[in-house]
C-alpha cells in the first residue's frame, strides 16, 4: 500500500497550528471590521473566461485549470477532444478532409503518430474540456461579484475576504501552492484617502500582531512615466514584470530579462539609475519631479503618491514607510498606487501586498468603477510569527480545565459542574473514559491544560472539587465558584 502524501506546496495543520492561524485571521478580521470592512465569499472556483488574461501571460500560466467532468474519459470530453483535435490537425496540415467521415493524412505515417500525440497535447494543456479554474487571487472574483451584484451593492462599497487561493507554482519557502488570503477592498471612489486608511489599516495589524515592518509604496503612473522618458512606453509591461524580480535575481539578471524583452540597451542604462534611487521619500519625490517633468502620466503618478505619502505622515504610522521605485507588483490591473510589505526581522517576501486599479470591473462590463485593496497573506504572516515567537500564551492555549474520570458516579457528579464552568466562558472538558489516573494526567500535560479538576468519594460528599494547579503542582479543595474564579484569572 502506498503510503499517504499531501500535494507538493500544501499543507496540513495541527490543533496548535490552526489556533495560531485563527489568531492571525481573528486580528486582520477585527482590524478590517474596525475599518468599517464588511465580509463576502465567492466560489473556490470560477469560470476560466473570468480568471484568464487578468494576470498577465505569468499569471496566466499558473492557473489551476479544472475538468469540466469527474469523468476524463466520459462521453462529452472524448467528443470535445476529438472534435478539436480534428480542428487542431488541420490546421497544421496533419490531415486533411476527403468528405464528412473520412480524411488523408498527409505527413509520413511514421511520424503521424508521434505528431498526432503532440497535437493532442498542446490542446489538453490549452484547457480543452476545461472551462473552469481555481481561483488566483480574491481580487478579480470580487470584482465579477460586484458586477453580478451591482444593484444589491452601496457605492463606495468596502468588502473583505479571508479564503484559500491556488496558483500552479514551483513550491518553495514561503511560497505554497495552496494558500490563505485576506483581502480588504473599496471600489466606487477614486479618493487618494481610500490608500492612505489602507495603510493605516495594514500598520494597525502589524502592530496588533507585534511584527515590524516596512511598507514600500510605489505607483504604475511613475513606472509609465519613467517607461515613457526612456523611449520604451509600449514595452511598460515589461519593465514592470522584470522590476519586480529585482530582490529575487538582482539588477544583473534583470537587465539581461529587459534585453531579452527587445529593450535596447540605450534604454536599459537610463533606466538604472532612476529604479536605483536614493535618499528620502521627500527627495525621491523632488528628483522625479525632475526627471519626469516631461511626461504627464509620471507627473500625475508623483502627485499621489506625495498626497499619500503628506497624509500618512499626519498620522500616528509605527511602521517605516519608503518611496521605492523597484517596487511593480506584477499583476496588470494595477493601475495607480502600488503597495506592498516585508517583515524587516525575518527573510521573507512580501506579506501584503496590493494597489489601485481603475478599470477592472470592465472586464466583466461594469466600465468606470475604480477600486483599490489589499491582500494579506496569512501563510506567510504564519511562518512570520512562527520564526519570531510572536504569538501571545492565550492565543494559543486550548482547553484550560480538564475533570478527571473516576467512574459513572463521579462522572454524573462532574457534569453539571462543567456546564458551569463553560457557562462561564472557561474552555472545559471531562476525561470520557474512566482510565487510570497516570493517563488522563498525562492527557492534560500532552494538552498543555493548566488546571485538573479531581472529583472522588471525598470530595463528592463535601459538594467540591480538588483544583490541581499543572504548573506549580499545588492543589486546593473548593467549589464550583471558588474554581471558576480560579481557572478565570
Amino acid at each position: 500500500m502506498a503510503k499517504p502524501s499531501i500535494p507538493k506546496g500544501t499543507r496540513d495543520f495541527s490543533p496548535i497550528e490552526m489556533a495560531k492561524r485563527n489568531y492571525i485571521f481573528n486580528t486582520i478580521r477585527e482590524v478590517f471590521h474596525l475599518f468599517g470592512f464588511e465580509q463576502i465569499e465567492t466560489p473556490s472556483m470560477e469560470n476560466l473566461s473570468t480568471l484568464m488574461g487578468k494576470y498577465g501571460d505569468e499569471g496566466d500560466k499558473l492557473l489551476f485549470k479544472i475538468l469540466d467532468s469527474g469523468d476524463y474519459l466520459g462521453d462529452l470530453d472524448v467528443k470535445t477532444l476529438l472534435r478539436e483535435t480534428i480542428k487542431k490537425a488541420q490546421e497544421e496540415g496533419l490531415i486533411v478532409e476527403q468528405n464528412a467521415k473520412s480524411y488523408d493524412i498527409k505527413v509520413p505515417i511514421e511520424d503521424f503518430d508521434i505528431k498526432l500525440k503532440s497535437t493532442i497535447k498542446k490542446l489538453i494543456d490549452s484547457g480543452v474540456g476545461r472551462e473552469k479554474g481555481l481561483r488566483y487571487d480574491l481580487t478579480v472574483p470580487f470584482a465579477r461579484y460586484v458586477v453580478m451584484h451591482r444593484d444589491e451593492l452601496s457605492f463606495p462599497f468596502k468588502r473583505y475576504q479571508i479564503q484559500p487561493v491556488w496558483r500552479a507554482d514551483r513550491p518553495q519557502k514561503g511560497r505554497y501552492r495552496e494558500f490563505y488570503q485576506c483581502d480588504a477592498d473599496v471600489v466606487g471612489s477614486n479618493s487618494l484617502l481610500n490608500e492612505v486608511e489602507l495603510m493605516q489599516l495594514v500598520d494597525a495589524v502589524f502592530n496588533r500582531l507585534g511584527i515590524r515592518v516596512s511598507i514600500k509604496i510605489n505607483n504604475r503612473k511613475i513606472l509609465s512615466g519613467i517607461a515613457e522618458i526612456i523611449g520604451e512606453a509600449d514595452k511598460i509591461v515589461d519593465i514592470t514584470v522584470a522590476i519586480d524580480k529585482l530582490d529575487k535575481i538582482g539588477l544583473e539578471n534583470v537587465n539581461v530579462e529587459l534585453a531579452s524583452k527587445g529593450i535596447s540597451d540605450e534604454a536599459i542604462a537610463k533606466l538604472q539609475p532612476i529604479i536605483l534611487l536614493s535618499g528620502t521619500n521627500t527627495e525621491k519625490l523632488q528628483t522625479l519631479k525632475t526627471v519626469l517633468a516631461s511626461s504627464e502620466v509620471g507627473m500625475k503618478g508623483v502627485e499621489e503618491s506625495e498626497y499619500i505619502l503628506t497624509h500618512l505622515s499626519l498620522l500616528n504610522i509605527q511602521s517605516e514607510m519608503e518611496l521605492d521605485l523597484t517596487l511593480a507588483r506584477g499583476l496588470n490591473y494595477y493601475t495607480g498606487a502600488i503597495f506592498e510589505v516585508k517583515a524587516l526581522d525575518v527573510p521573507m517576501g512580501s506579506i501584503t501586498g496590493g494597489g489601485r486599479y481603475d478599470n477592472l470591473t470592465g472586464v466583466f462590463g461594469m466600465a468606470g468603477v475604480s477600486g483599490v485593496g489589499i491582500s494579506f497573506g496569512a501563510d506567510r504572516i504564519f511562518d512570520v510569527l512562527n520564526q519570531l515567537e510572536l504569538y501571545p500564551k492565550e492565543a494559543v492555549n486550548g482547553t484550560q480545565l480538564l475533570f478527571v474520570n473516576f467512574g459513572e458516579n463521579e462522572a454524573a457528579y462532574c457534569l453539571p459542574l462543567l456546564t458551569k464552568a463553560r457557562e462561564a466562558n472557561i474552555r472545559a472538558e471531562l476525561y470520557p473514559d474512566a482510565a487510570k489516573m497516570k493517563k488522563q494526567m498525562g492527557y492534560a500535560n500532552d494538552k498543555q491544560i493548566p488546571f485538573v479538576a479531581i472529583a472522588g468519594e471525598n470530595e463528592i460528599k463535601e459538594s467540591k472539587v480538588m483544583l490541581k494547579n499543572m504548573e506549580s503542582g499545588d492543589q486546593q479543595l473548593m467549589d464550583i465558584a471558588q474554581l471558576i474564579a480560579t481557572v478565570a484569572q
